[in-house]
């Protein structure tokens, strides 16, 4: 049997808060818009079982869900993700400031995709000449 899922989640190797998970669509696109009426709703019920997970494992009653869709909403990777941030009392000192700090986050992921983009894959001519 074929796998119908069009999302997948994992832990952001960088939280803003513990137990911080994204979710995203298996298909790569830029813009929320851009996904099938049927991806957007696997997109959000994967979402949906996540937090049921999450939220006792991590003893919150509380989470917040972002998608920062476009540049200018400050996504930084041009595919389509939610963010899922298990909440609790005092996690940040000011509950929106939570979004700042996503932000922080993902100017520093893009600076290290930016910088991979820049590595070259290696050849057996590059290391000839190293040697």
């Amino acid at each position: 049997m074929e796998d119908e899922t069009h999302s997948f989640a994992f832990v952001n190797l960088r939280p803003v808060v513990p137990g911080y998970v994204l979710v995203c669509s298996k298909r790569v696109v830029p813009c929320f818009v851009d996904l099938t009426d049927e991806e957007v709703i696997d997109l959000w019920t994967t979402a949906k079982h996540v937090g049921v997970k999450i939220e006792p494992h991590y003893g919150v009653g509380s989470l917040t869900f972002g998608i920062q869709d476009g540049l200018y909403a400050g996504q930084t990777v041009p595919h389509v993700h939610v963010h899922i941030l298990p909440r609790k009392e005092g996690d940040v000192k000011i509950l929106d400031e939570v979004y700042d700090e996503l932000d922080r986050k993902e100017r520093e992921l893009k600076k290290h995709l930016d910088a991979e983009a820049e590595r070259k894959d290696a050849t057996l001519e590059s290391d000839r000449e190293i040697l």
